[in-house]
């Protein structure tokens, strides 16, 4: 077997001289100053910053993050050149069907940490870390975009020796998820969404008889293309330029992540440790700021906005999908979605948002094992 093939076996153990600068760079923090009286309408709040990252510097505990993750059996391989790093929990059940998790960034694999054991009492349960992310990175090279990612997803389940396996994304992991259906129909089985984004098309029909929730939906997408683009902007034209300043500063780091947890969780939440656990939330931060992966997280914005193939029309996915959305916080309207996917089960939920699967990871569970109930 060549040394391409080879799966090792991986456990993170982060230097204590690393962990020692994390805290020290946090202690010599120069602060900025804000207008008064903006709250969040502007970025992330200097007052709020500073007590998280107060708490990240004395109350966070590294190595108790690191323990509960180290739980997961964790292994690398390496593929066109990049190193992929993947969790893989085997169920009791010799026969359960694989099903692979992807995550959305500037989450991780910590984005599953809630779900993967009650899941593996029903699957075979394999969490991949995009390329560029934490341990799947940095980068060794340009052209990971979404078409290349989802191949290299695909030879990772040919690896394991899964010649048929599920798929769950959230956020841009939906997008993955989604392109590794309409590579390969034949070995997904089917397809489960959270967090999914759906576009109109230019057809005036597609804004009529709108629903109340539906013109809601529309209004939140809408909204987020007017004023929460600016960092898709940045990623997507310079991502070299923002690295210097989140490789730096570890506070930089913090609060380009935060801000993404306050408004990609349940819009219902005041902060964004009301939505998701504040450990896991710094675990995730701090995994980014370990392996150095701003800069070639960044870079998967710089692919997607330079890959002509993006937003080209393609054929409607063959696969079977299913969609979980939230009342308060989702954009994804199903007449668009069926127009796209094969959907074939839709379950409409009141709280929760990008993260589903920490925000509500039971939940999630539940809509997973109804979903593939439906296909086995």
């Amino acid at each position: 077997m060549s040394n391409d093939f080879k799966i090792r076996p991986f456990r993170i153990d982060i230097p204590q001289a690393e962990v020692d600068d994390l805290r020290n760079r946090l202690t010599r923090t120069r602060w900025s100053g804000e207008i008064p009286g903006t709250g969040w309408s502007r970025g992330v709040p200097v007052d709020y910053l500073k007590g998280l990252a107060e708490y990240w510097a004395d109350g966070f505990d590294w190595r108790q993050a690191e323990a509960r993750l180290n739980a997961f059996p964790q292994f690398l391989t390496e593929i066109d050149g990049q190193d992929i790093h993947f969790l893989h929990v085997r169920s009791a059940d010799p026969d359960a069907l694989p099903l692979l998790l992807l995550h959305d960034w500037p989450a991780s694999f910590v984005q599953f940490a809630e779900v993967v054991e009650p899941l593996a009492q029903d699957f075979h349960v394999v969490v991949a870390s995009t390329p560029g992310i934490t341990f799947s990175g940095p980068l060794t090279g340009p052209g990971w975009n979404t078409g290349k990612i989802a191949s290299a997803f695909r030879e990772l389940m040919s690896r394991l020796n899964y010649n048929l396996y599920g798929v769950q994304g959230g956020g841009g992991g939906a997008w993955i998820a989604g392109e590794m259906g309409r590579q390969d129909p034949d070995r997904v089985l089917g397809i489960h969404l959270n967090g999914l984004i759906t576009f109109p098309s230019d057809d005036p029909a597609d804004f009529a008889d709108l629903t109340e929730l539906e013109q809601q939906r529309l209004a939140r997408l809408q909204n987020f293309r007017d004023d929460m683009m600016g960092f898709n902007v940045i990623q997507s034209t310079r991502p070299q330029t923002l690295a210097h300043g989140l490789h730096d500063s570890p506070v930089g780091q913090l609060a380009w992540i935060v801000e993404k947890f306050k408004e990609w969780t349940d819009a219902a939440t005041d902060l964004p440790e009301t939505a998701v656990d504040r450990d896991l939330l710094l675990a995730n931060v701090s995994l980014y700021w370990f392996t150095g992966t701003a800069g070639s997280s960044a870079n998967l914005y710089y692919e997607t906005a330079h890959d002509p193939t993006a937003y080209a029309p393609k054929p409607r996915g063959t696969v079977p999908t299913g969609v979980i959305a939230t009342a308060t916080t989702d954009v994804a309207i199903r007449r668009f979605a069926d127009r796209d996917q094969m959907i074939t089960h839709w379950t409409e939920v009141e709280r929760g948002g990008n993260f589903l699967s920490l925000e509500q990871p039971k939940l999630l569970i539940e809509d997973v094992r109804a979903f593939f109930r439906t296909l086995r």
